[in-house]
């Protein structure tokens, strides 16, 4: 199976869930400790594909002259980016966006506001692009390295993109709902999200080849870049939690622990990097520095 074969099954079963995520507000209604406990699973797993996956690649694709501190500085800039926007639309709330908008159909006193939904959708849309481009690199990271078992390139970040993104059609949804939106516009709002993370993985994909030679460095930087949005992603989950609510502390920490381990699990799936190649030429080449240094 071709990269780009590979590629166009993750753009397919990450647009099916969100249309999924978009469906579910309209059949069920999630309890708040089910909602919670799904993203502290999510947020742990999106923590681990941030330091197991996306950094470690980022660094080993970089030129080596600088980097790692290259590839931190790119952390830095997508954490940030992620920061900035969250302030703007304040789109990453899901918890607390559902419950406000069970409250919402009270009464018309109540209704959400036509701007809200569409904040949110504009925010998460970015969000998504961006979810798209981290894919994409991914994906393209894995472009001649060893297939090991299971040959699964960019695994990871398709795993955490994949279950990430149904809460994020179910934010948009429930806005929807609450804001009173026709069923047709909320079919087209849907479908249209659920087309964003294939656009940016499709476009990243198929258009990093234009840079030629720096191609490894657009994709280590996207990769660190990606890495810092899903630091930022994780941790807006996280930490309301950890302020605001005291109640079912061992589940929520379990659930995170669990991600966790699932991303660094993810990684015996994925095909085996460079990683140990590099380590063992570095250290030869250091051990006959040293030789000759003795000499």
């Amino acid at each position: 199976m071709t990269a780009l074969t590979l590629l166009i099954i993750y753009c397919l079963l990450i647009s099916l869930v969100s249309l999924l995520g978009g469906w579910l507000p309209t059949r069920l209604k999630m309890t708040h400790t089910r909602t919670q406990l799904l993203m502290s699973f999510v947020a742990g797993l999106m923590l681990g594909i941030a330091f197991y996956h996306l950094l470690p690649h980022a660094i080993y694709t970089l030129p080596e002259a600088g980097g790692v501190d290259q590839a931190v500085w790119w952390l830095m800039v997508g954490l940030l980016f992620m920061f900035v926007l969250l302030r703007m639309f304040h789109f990453h709330q899901h918890g607390h966006k559902q419950e406000e908008c069970q409250h919402d159909h009270g009464g018309p006193g109540h209704q959400v506001n036509r701007l809200s939904w569409i904040g949110v959708a504009l925010g998460l849309g970015l969000h998504t692009i961006i979810d798209g481009v981290a894919l994409g690199a991914a994906v393209q990271a894995g472009i001649g390295e060893d297939a090991g078992v299971f040959g699964l390139v960019g695994l990871g970040v398709f795993v955490a993109v994949a279950l990430h993104k149904p809460l994020d059609a179910m934010s948009i949804a429930s806005l929807l709902m609450a804001s009173h939106a026709s069923a047709k516009t909320r079919m087209w709002v849907i479908g249209l999200f659920s087309l964003l993370c294939p656009l940016g993985a499709m476009l990243f994909f198929l258009g990093v080849a234009q840079f030629g030679q720096q191609s490894s460095t657009a994709v280590g930087i996207a990769l660190a870049f990606s890495a810092g949005v899903f630091i930022c992603i994780s941790l807006s989950d996280l930490l309301p939690e950890v302020q605001f609510h005291s109640h079912d502390r061992l589940k929520l920490t379990l659930a995170l622990l669990l991600g966790i381990t699932a991303a660094y699990g993810i990684g015996m799936l994925e095909p085996a990097h460079g990683h140990h190649e590099d380590e063992e030429s570095h250290h030869a080449l250091f051990t006959i520095e040293v030789s000759a240094d003795r000499s």
